[in-house]
């Protein structure tokens, strides 16, 4: 079973996932229209964090999950407060929920989730968003994980592959991890400082030119540092900076903007 991502319309939005739901998962990454969000959130914003109308971000929380064919489990829809992190939490069982979304209030970046008819929804805007999916073990599972340039320094996506591997009995090599848009090291200017210092810990090819940092490339080494094959790795290689026209990108909209939505389910 190898990783795929493709891009398809379903309920009048349009999502890039893959459509052969791995080991019982479906995965999405939503984009930017189709909602019912007004400018500058315009219009499939699925953040609760920018100043967007709440009412209208449910409405499209309940969309993408319809459009994924879950609209009914919508109550039971997980969602963190990201604080740009390396925390991970897990969730193993539905009558945890509440107690749960506690927790996660706090602050959380990644999701670890092996019960099924719970949705986890991260959300993004430049930030790398990364889906991984265990394919093998005692129990089926997946991980969402917010990996902006202080979680992937951090490694944040290696520690939720080695807690989903700990709560799945999973191989790190039976798992699929799937990138989603973010911006690309084309766009993603640093300064040299921040530069040199990813360099030191993953090596030269983090560098984009002179001045660039790609975050996927640095996310795939820690990942294949703890045991992913190189195989099951898949970027969708869409940039949210050079497409706003298509992602939200704090970034090129400087500052103010939706959000787009990382999600996962278990079937």
């Amino acid at each position: 079973m190898f990783p795929r991502v493709s891009e398809y319309e379903s309920c009048g939005v349009t999502l890039l996932g893959d459509t052969a739901c791995p080991a019982g998962v479906t995965l999405a990454f939503s984009q930017r229209h189709g909602g019912f969000s007004a400018a500058p959130y315009a219009s499939l914003n699925v953040g609760a964090h920018v100043g967007d109308d709440p009412k209208m971000v449910q409405k499209n929380r309940e969309l993408v999950l319809k459009a994924m064919g879950h609209e009914e489990f919508a109550s039971n829809l997980v969602v963190p407060h990201q604080v740009h992190g390396s925390t991970v939490c897990t969730i193993s069982s539905i009558e945890q929920i509440s107690a749960f979304r506690e927790r996660i209030a706090q602050g959380c970046d990644a999701i670890v989730c092996t019960t099924p008819q719970v949705p986890v929804l991260l959300c993004y805007a430049d930030c790398t968003p990364v889906i991984l999916v265990a394919t093998q073990g005692t129990k089926p599972g997946f991980a969402v994980i917010h990996s902006g340039w202080r979680g992937t320094f951090a490694r944040i996506a290696a520690a939720a592959l080695q807690e989903l591997c700990a709560q799945t009995a999973s191989m790190p090599q039976n798992v699929l991890a799937y990138i989603g848009p973010h911006i690309s090291g084309a766009d993603y200017e640093v300064s040299s400082e921040l530069l040199q210092k990813f360099v030191t810990e993953f090596g030269q090819d983090v560098c984009v030119g002179q001045h660039n940092l790609n975050m996927s490339a640095a996310i795939k080494i820690s990942l294949l540092a703890v045991g992913l094959s190189s195989k099951h790795f898949v970027d969708c290689e869409r940039s949210t900076a050079s497409e706003v026209d298509k992602f939200f990108s704090y970034r090129a909209e400087q500052g103010v903007c939706g959000r787009h939505g990382a999600l996962a389910f278990l079937a």
